[in-house]
């Protein structure tokens, strides 16, 4: 399996080589040169197994030869051992066809845990492999960091730099971030939004000087093993409602699209995907594109679900090179344009990206309203991401189809949002229970390139 990047520009790369390198050089996202398809047999067969074997199953093509089976089926093993259910990824139900994908059960209740926690394994195993050390800077609306830094806490191989948002995160988040006490791992306040964060991220991969001195990878969603460890869910879940043999509809709530191009991937793969549906918030530029007002930045507002505030996804541009017929050159160009404020998407790719997509959004008011709703009929607490996830899919969702929101953290990371809109205030899980009382440490710089790499350059004492 070999690797290619949406701008045409970059080399082809062997799955660890993408893997370890996360941004492509000629600043694209990798993508795989082919999709592999499973069959019917194979899919239903993963009825009633176990989420790791699933996993396996699923992730297994993609791999070529980076691992052995048996190191493969371990790495898996190890990453989901640290999970609080048994089914990893369970489901609930919220009414007549309509269920709820409970993504929280890992070490830092989001369900960036499910592919971190193995980006961490694997990671360790290649650079110990190769005796190689490697710095990883990412950057996050916050549960992505948080995931990175439990992920690699305390690992041989690694240093962490995750950039945030100053003031931008919930507290818990933030917390997540700042109490670890390993040496390796360095949470950064920024001066700027989630955006501001991303932007500086991508800089210092485009310079190549400042990215091969320090041995720069990215566990971003840029990252292709995190969209990867993504997909295994699409197809546990829908397998349990009766794939392949019946038709699901997904809806995810989405910032960096990373999520739901995931969606996409496993519908390439064979899973029968009736529609995929991207739940926005305020922060709408994504539910604005597919209605076809264009792909423009506009300004970040705060919002009660933090983790989508966002004005540019960048896993967009997978889904936009795929929409174009993986015509590099045309996404260079719309990437172009983004950095000057926008771009139009062509009538052609907008057909494209609608025979797979459909969107829609949540405001404010209708977030909350949402969470007061699901605790009064269903006695879910959701928090404020997956509220917006149910919004859009009660709109949605069709009689025949089973509708499954995908519900990406606990509530209990963001408890102040929860408690206006409840009246209770949900508490940590017992293993965290002390969160509030660790001693925190980060460091809080400006939205300045120039300022990142100098203060990374020396930490690590280069």
């Amino acid at each position: 399996m070999q690797y290619v990047s949406t701008r045409g520009q970059a080399p082809v790369l062997t799955f660890e080589d993408t893997m370890l390198t996360g941004l492509a050089r000629d600043g694209g996202l990798y993508v795989p040169e082919h999709i592999p398809t499973l069959s019917t047999d194979e899919i239903a067969a993963m009825a009633g197994q176990s989420y790791e074997d699933v996993a396996y199953t699923v992730m297994r093509p993609f791999i070529g030869a980076t691992f052995t089976d048996t190191e493969f089926r371990e790495l898996i093993a190890a990453a989901y051992a640290p999970f609080g259910h048994a089914a990893r990824a369970p489901l609930v139900q919220l009414a007549p066809n309509h269920f709820l994908l409970e993504l929280f059960h890992g070490p830092t209740l989001a369900f960036k845990d499910f592919a971190m926690q193995l980006i961490g394994q694997m990671f360790q195993k290649a650079l110990g492999r190769k005796g190689e050390r490697v710095t990883i800077v990412g950057a996050t609306s916050g549960d992505t960091g948080s995931a990175a830094i439990e992920a690699f806490r305390g690992l041989d191989n690694v240093d962490v730099f995750i950039l945030y948002p100053h003031g931008r995160v919930s507290e818990v988040q933030r917390r997540q971030m700042t109490t670890p006490t390993e040496s390796n791992v360095h949470a950064l306040a920024i001066d700027g939004d989630f955006d501001d964060c991303q932007a500086r991220l991508k800089d210092m991969f485009n310079d190549f000087e400042f990215r091969d001195g320090v041995k720069l990878a990215g566990v971003n969603s840029i990252n292709w093993g995190r969209v990867l460890a993504q997909v295994v869910y699409y197809f546990s879940s829908a397998v349990s409602l009766g794939a392949p043999h019946r038709e699901i509809s997904f809806t995810v709530p989405t910032g960096n699209f990373g999520d739901i191009f995931a969606g996409y991937i496993a519908k390439r793969m064979g899973l029968p995907v009736r529609d995929l549906v991207i739940a926005t918030n305020q922060n709408d530029i994504l539910d604005r594109c597919m209605k076809g007002q264009g792909y423009r930045k506009g300004t970040v507002h705060a919002s009660i679900s933090p983790s989508m505030d966002i004005q540019v996804s960048s896993n967009f541009e997978r889904a936009l090179f795929e929409a174009y017929g993986r015509d590099g050159g045309a996404v260079a160009q719309l990437m172009a344009e983004l950095a000057e404020g926008g771009f139009d998407v062509s009538q052609g790719a907008m057909e494209a990206l609608r025979e797979n997509y459909s969107s829609g959004r949540a405001s404010e008011a209708e977030t909350s309203a949402t969470i007061t709703k699901a605790l009064a009929e269903t006695g879910e607490l959701l928090c404020p991401h997956s509220a917006v996830g149910v919004k859009v899919a009660d709109e949605r969702r069709e009689e025949a189809v089973p509708m499954i929101t995908l519900a990406t953290a606990h509530p209990a990371k963001f408890p102040d949002a929860v408690e206006a809109a409840t009246g209770i205030r949900p508490p940590l899980p017992a293993r965290m229970a002390d969160l509030f009382d660790r001693e925190e440490r980060l460091t809080r710089l400006p939205n300045d390139l120039a300022a990142l790499k100098t203060h990374i350059k020396e930490t690590l004492a280069l």
